[in-house]
């Protein structure tokens, strides 16, 4: 988390702040913390670049205005100070190029330099109404169409092909695991398959009816302790068992490390760690590992529960989305011609 530095009219003793400061960790999503960290660093070292200084507390108005124009344009062949800047901050690799960030990029960061100033208490130079007014009209001059999260969704007959391609071994045993349990599970995000614990999957009911329960224990749509059960059936409860028994996982992270005795140890893997293992079971499968990220374990299980004929809020219960046209976004991203309602009339 920031550092919490309060003005001193907030009358907090170095016991409060660090209990406050501890709050405010406990309280907030681990994403979220890496996001604050990610911005946090970005927007320091633009002010450094931009205007040769540290942040303010409250930051004024002329640098959060200069931030919104800096970031809501094109600088590909400008010159000039923002242009400067830009490739500065290209050069410490933290700017992919000159290009227009996009809109969702600026809302994150401008979020969340706001929320460093209510952690201080401060008002945020943003809320000055000529700066919400140059935001807004950035927001819609920068406007284009969003980019998908995974390059194709990974379908089942996908998904088949990667899990044939983990080859043998425990490696193997864990890399289905994940791949099936990411996919069958609703789609779930790298965060939310890294966040497993052992103490998650209930295997109580695997004996008798082959199903596994899982309890996520936050989402980025639930809070924790809000998250519904979800149900692992057949080949990804098996898999799952199957990784939980050869690997002799009794608590602690569910999915791990291998090292190079075979043995998985005891730090889990993280979420960037996840993406990887779906780009080298791609790779391995002949479909190359740009051919989907990690999101396509969620865009393939919509996708393929509607190219099957479930209905949209039986796999949202699943997926856990919360915004339906969100998730009928996969839906309709179903060619026509597969659309199982278009054999509504020569189904006998």
């Amino acid at each position: 988390m920031p550092n919490l530095v309060p003005p001193p009219e907030t009358h907090l003793d170095e016991e409060a702040l660090e209990a406050l400061t501890n709050l405010f960790a406990r309280g907030t999503p681990a994403n979220t913390i890496r996001a604050y960290e990610r911005d946090l660093a970005y927007i320091t070292a633009w002010k450094a670049a931009a205007f040769g200084a540290e942040l303010a507390w409250p930051e004024e108005e002329a640098v959060a205005m200069r931030f919104v124009l800096d970031h809501s344009r094109d600088l590909q062949g400008a010159a000039g100070e923002a242009a400067r800047v830009a490739r500065s901050l290209i050069g410490r690799g933290l700017r992919r190029s000159l290009d227009c960030p996009a809109a969702s990029t600026l809302d994150r960061r401008i979020a969340s330099w706001r929320s460093f100033h209510r952690m201080r208490n401060l008002p945020s130079p943003f809320d000055a109404p000529l700066i919400r007014e140059a935001r807004a009209r950035a927001r819609r001059a920068m406007h284009r169409p969003a980019a998908p999260k995974s390059a194709n969704p990974i379908t089942r007959e996908i998904l088949d092909e990667m899990c044939a391609a983990t080859g043998p071994g425990l490696r193997g045993l864990r890399d289905r695991a994940i791949l099936l349990l990411g996919w069958a599970s609703g789609g779930r995000r790298r965060s939310e398959i890294a966040n497993l614990k052992r103490e998650d999957v209930d295997l109580g009911d695997f004996d008798r009816d082959g199903i596994v329960w899982l309890r996520l224990g936050e989402t980025k749509t639930t809070r924790p302790g809000q998250t519904p059960k979800l149900v692992l059936k057949g080949r990804a409860a098996r898999a799952v068992t199957a990784w939980i028994d050869a690997a002799d996982i009794r608590d602690g992270a569910l999915f791990r490390k291998i090292g190079k005795s075979g043995r998985p140890g005891r730090r889990g893997l993280s979420p960037a760690g996840i993406g990887q293992i779906v780009k080298r079971c791609l790779e391995q499968s002949g479909r190359g590992a740009d051919f989907a990220s990690a999101h396509g374990l969620r865009s393939g299980f919509l996708t393929q529960a509607a190219l099957d004929g479930a209905p949209l809020q039986a796999a949202m219960r699943l997926s856990l989305h919360k915004s339906a046209a969100q998730a009928q976004a996969y839906y309709g991203d179903v060619e026509i011609a597969d659309n199982p309602a278009a054999n509504l009339l020569d189904r006998s």
